[in-house]
């Protein structure tokens, strides 16, 4: 561990601290133990179980899950609350793999700004960099990002257009074009997914940060629909090719979370590895939540960034597997 190193990496924590306190925003601390989670069928979880002792109130052994994000929480905060706040707090995601770019164990900021909208997301991230490098000229991490749509991406660096392959049902076929294998009678969203990793994602700019934005509404998330009726209002953000951050303007109709919530929770009962509890009424603080936006954002790769490391073990005091 190079102690000079923590040092500045303890400054940055003080740094996004700063930019938002600043700001107005209110630093909130939310549970890492959940009895319940959002499901999302892109990720696992880790499971672990509360004993209670003899005599507690508590009688039943009762079974908890590590947040992999706390959105689930704060969006609670939000809705009983209806302010700006942010979060720096520990997220773990199970049947990850470690060292340059991932960790099962992992910090996330996570940040809510009350009337904004993805674009006004993008300002902001774009006002924390800034803060950040303090000065600095790094292109490869300055503002202004360069913003690009999903369908612009694909067109440019898989060589076809997403919306009119998904409208004809041809992005199996455009798959293998590419040299990919996919099986048989995949959805749209696992091929989106196929082919973005294997064809989009690696061609992109890496010598000044990217914002990809409007997302297919064919893949399933909680951001509010565009007018266009086949995107949605979600970006993320890469820098030097890493995908840094994810941004949505919130989803706030309480129908369409709760078809999220089925949607997703019968997909994660077929295929997930680690099964985990659902809050089945979480749709109803929705019938009074503001209009929002929130961004999620990697601070172990934002260091990374920041400092010129390459791997998000050199950013960790004690990196799982070297323990």
């Amino acid at each position: 561990m190079d102690i000079e190193f923590l040092r500045e990496k303890a400054d940055i924590f003080k740094k996004i601290r700063q930019f938002f306190d600043e700001r107005g925003y209110l630093e909130t601390v939310t549970p890492v133990l959940s009895p319940n989670l959002i499901p999302e069928t892109c990720l696992e979880v880790f499971e672990t179980a509360y004993i209670p002792p003899k005599g507690s109130r508590i009688r039943e052994k009762q079974s908890f899950y590590l947040v992999p994000s706390p959105e689930i929480w704060m969006k609670k905060f939000i809705s009983a609350h209806k302010i700006d706040i942010y979060q720096l707090c520990p997220c773990f995601r199970n049947v990850e793999s470690t060292g340059r770019l991932h960790s099962p164990e992992f910090t996330m900021l996570e940040f809510y700004t009350m009337g904004a909208d993805y674009e006004d997301s993008i300002a902001i991230t774009e006002d924390l960099f800034v803060f950040l490098l303090d000065g600095t000229t790094r292109k490869s991490l300055c503002p202004p990002f360069e913003q690009i749509s999903i369908d612009e991406a694909f067109s440019h660096f898989a060589g076809f257009s997403l919306y009119a392959a998904a409208e004809k049902n041809m992005l199996e076929s455009e798959a293998r074009g590419l040299g990919l294998d996919p099986p048989k009678g995949i959805d749209a969203a696992t091929l989106f997914d196929l082919i973005f990793i294997h064809a989009v994602e690696p061609n992109l700019p890496r010598d000044k940060p990217v914002v990809l934005k409007d997302y297919p509404s064919f893949v399933p998330c909680l951001a509010r629909k565009r007018p266009d009726g086949k995107s949605v209002e979600r970006w993320e953000l890469y820098v030097r090719g890493i995908e840094l951050a994810n941004c949505y303007s919130e989803e706030t109709d309480p129908t369409n979370i709760r078809a999220y919530f089925e949607h997703e929770a019968a997909a994660k009962r077929k295929s997930s590895l680690v099964p985990h509890e659902i809050d089945e009424n979480f749709w109803q603080i929705f019938n009074d939540f503001p209009r929002c936006s929130g961004v999620a954002m990697g601070v172990d790769r934002l260091i990374m960034s920041l400092t010129g490391k390459t791997s998000i073990d050199s950013v960790l005091p004690f990196p799982i597997g070297r323990q």
